[in-house]
């Protein structure tokens, strides 16, 4: 009896260390709100990053999403209003922080949810501040359901725009210090299933723009084909 209460034992903990690293890698936080602004609304957030995480930003709620290095946390989530599902305008700064904040996702073409990635290239936690502005009336009160958190990595804008972000970096790989500076869904007439931007990358000593664009299926964000070149040629 010992021998088997000893196993069950010892598979249980086996099980619990698998289960709870993964676990610990999101954290979630509601917003302290500091007074209305009307159909103008704005918050900052504050978190701690070690090295690769993504903050999702919905309504009065958010989400930290460690993809690597220690588990991320929270600092300061303050808003004026929450973010209504359908802004007018949006506008995304990065305030202070070592490393690189990058809008990946725009609430208006994701089902109202900003997507900020943050990207710390040094050892050691460092703290990361961003706002995020809108115009839009608000919906106070307003409370969605906990389990739609686990859809917003599903079918939509944002998955394709990290997919497409990932296949550039694979096919660009002799390129140094790249850095995205626009990243969106092209929205021309038949070319939704498009994702196009540019980014700035060193071949040698000289510091080049590129722009670039993918293929992709939207709802499994896989992607069918992606094409780099230097902003000033023709396609």
């Amino acid at each position: 009896m010992i021998g088997v209460m000893s196993r069950f034992l010892y598979r249980f903990l086996v099980l619990a260390a698998c289960v709870l690293p993964a676990t610990a890698q999101m954290a979630t936080r509601r917003a302290s709100m500091t007074g209305s602004r009307g159909d103008r609304g704005k918050c900052t957030i504050e978190v701690d990053v070690d090295d690769v995480a993504e903050v999702d930003i919905r309504g009065d709620q958010g989400r930290i999403r460690t993809l690597t290095g220690q588990p991320s946390e929270w600092r300061r989530f303050e808003c004026s209003d929450p973010l209504p599902p359908n802004p007018s305008d949006f506008k995304f700064t990065g305030v202070d922080g070592r490393g690189r904040q990058t809008l990946v996702a725009d609430p208006r073409e994701n089902r109202g949810v900003a997507v900020i990635r943050i990207e710390d290239p040094q050892g050691g936690r460092e703290g990361y501040t961003f706002d995020i502005e809108w115009r839009g009336r608000s919906r106070r009160g307003f409370r969605p359901p906990n389990n739609d958190w686990d859809d917003l990595r599903a079918p939509g804008p944002s998955l394709a725009v990290n997919a497409c972000r990932d296949a550039v970096r694979e096919k660009t790989r002799g390129f140094r210090d790249i850095e995205f500076t626009r990243t969106v869904v092209d929205d021309a007439p038949g070319r939704r299933d498009w994702v196009i931007g540019t980014f700035l990358a060193r071949r040698g000593d000289e510091r080049e723009e590129f722009r670039f664009q993918c293929s992709v299926d939207l709802q499994s964000g896989r992607i069918r084909s992606v094409d780099v070149n230097r902003a000033g040629d023709r396609r």
